[in-house]
């Protein structure tokens, strides 16, 4: 298992599988990074927000953003 940072909220990437800690610091399993990482950039580009994904919530500010697309997902 290989940490990618050490935040409040934090991501993993772990055999290839991209687990975010949401703010209820509870693991969540992205099933398409690409899809997910797609909705950031177009949703939460700038600023602060919060998005909500199958019962899971996450702050995205610029941190979350820099280490979001510092994890490259190979299929």
């Amino acid at each position: 298992m290989e940490k990618v940072v050490n935040l409040g909220t934090f991501l993993k990437k772990m055999h290839k599988k991209i687990i975010l800690k949401d703010l209820n610091n509870r693991n969540y399993y992205v099933q398409d990074f690409n899809k997910f990482k797609k909705h950031i950039i177009e949703f939460h580009g700038n600023g602060s927000s919060i998005h909500e994904e199958n019962g899971f919530v996450f702050r995205i500010d610029q941190k979350f953003r820099d280490n979001l697309f510092k994890i490259k997902k190979s299929d």
